[in-house]
């Protein structure tokens, strides 16, 4: 038996878990042990990301890849009709009739992000862009307006410059505390 690799298979977007849970639940209808499948694995590669939603800062969970699944498996006829036949399911990545596997250092970069986050917890998503110009609606500089200077993600941070008794001056704010324009 040859070795399985990593394959993309396209689907309808939003349909990404329902494709999941079809081949899973196809996998186990064949009733071999894992080991013994020609499809060993099915994910949809997903990362942590903190969001504002009504004010409130909210944990959520986006997807990496959205209309992609990644399917690890033995390339043959049996497998490539078992993932081809399920419903919501467009086709594999790749050109030609042949399924392209992805490449090692491509599935290391996508499954070391899921490892990443929960090492460090969940990337803040910043709807702001450097050089966009923004209103301050908390703290000491409420009211004020400013351009973005630079986006801190780590720590959810952006520093924007304010005019200030006429001197252009940087200070640094969590991005809760502003309004785009």
């Amino acid at each position: 038996m040859s070795e399985a690799q990593w394959f993309a298979i396209q689907t309808y977007s939003g349909h990404e878990n329902k494709v999941k849970s079809l081949l899973e639940r196809k996998m186990a209808e064949l009733g071999a042990e894992p080991e013994e499948r020609d499809v060993k694995e099915v994910i949809v590669p997903t990362r942590e990301v903190v969001e504002i939603k009504g004010g409130k800062k909210v944990r959520t969970t986006k997807r990496l890849y959205p209309g992609y699944v990644l399917v690890s498996m033995v390339l043959n006829q049996d497998s490539m009709f078992l993932i081809t036949s399920t419903p919501s399911v467009i086709k594999f990545l790749g050109g030609g009739s042949k399924p392209q596997p992805l490449r090692d250092d491509e599935v290391n970069k996508i499954l070391g992000v899921a490892e990443e986050v929960d090492e460090e917890g969940p990337k803040q998503e910043i709807p702001f862009d450097v050089g966009q110009v923004v209103e301050v609606t908390a703290g000491p500089f409420s009211d004020f307006s400013g351009t973005v200077e630079e986006i801190i993600s780590d720590k959810g941070k952006v520093r924007v410059q304010v005019s200030l008794f006429g001197r252009p001056t940087s200070v640094e704010l969590d991005y809760t505390q502003l309004k785009g324009y």
